[in-house]
């Protein structure tokens, strides 16, 4: 399945949820999602009652349109989370957030995941030490995200930086505002995340 490349508030839209897809425009009121909540297309008078695994399968497709990520690379994801430890849920929640783009987007460097994803696949930034091009990378704790020397001198970092006056890297993420380097601490625990989507519900829908 290709990525999905048009109106993301259109997603938002469809989904009947903020995805917080486009960074900043979502907390203004000029997001789309703010001036008409309700689905695209045409309007119809009665819309069917979704049943249980309609609403499974919301919830997934929201989990994936809000990392960016694929249908293959989601159950990959999937598989993996059941073959660790503890809740499945809870798990596939932290591997999507350890990705690099996700991190990258968390610390600030990025108003959007999207916009995180571009960062790496231009080459801009370097996990320990080590320039890499790949958003799916997946970090561990101890790890440093910096940006490239190169990197430094052009606009998305000046405006990263300005930007990072006024945020807040979460409790599993440490940020070195001077110089714009990112740690991290641990992996992310229950309650750390904010998602919007339940895990709980897309674990039923692999199961059945």
């Amino acid at each position: 399945m290709a990525r999905y490349t048009g109106p993301v508030c259109r997603l938002c839209r469809r989904y009947g949820d903020k995805l917080f897809l486009k960074g900043e425009r979502c907390f203004t009121p000029k997001c789309a999602f703010e001036k008409r909540a309700s689905p695209p297309g045409d309007r119809t008078p009665r819309r069917r009652k979704i049943s249980d695994r309609g609403l499974q399968l919301r919830e997934k497709q929201k989990a994936r349109f809000s990392y960016g990520v694929m249908e293959r690379q989601f159950r990959r994801y999937y598989r993996r989370a059941i073959q660790r430890t503890g809740v499945t849920g809870q798990n596939l929640l932290s591997l999507l957030e350890m990705r690099l783009d996700n991190v990258a987007y968390r610390l600030g460097f990025a108003d959007s995941r999207n916009q995180a994803r571009q960062l790496v696949r231009h080459g801009h930034l370097a996990l320990n030490g080590r320039k890499t091009d790949v958003p799916s990378a997946m970090v561990k704790a101890g790890d440093v995200i910096t940006w490239t020397e190169a990197a430094r001198e052009k606009e998305p970092f000046k405006r990263a930086q300005e930007a990072a006056k006024n945020k807040q890297a979460p409790a599993w993420l440490s940020l070195e505002e001077a110089t714009m380097t990112g740690r991290v601490l641990a992996a992310p625990g229950p309650g750390e995340i904010d998602a919007r989507f339940d895990p709980s519900v897309i674990v039923e829908f692999y199961s059945r």
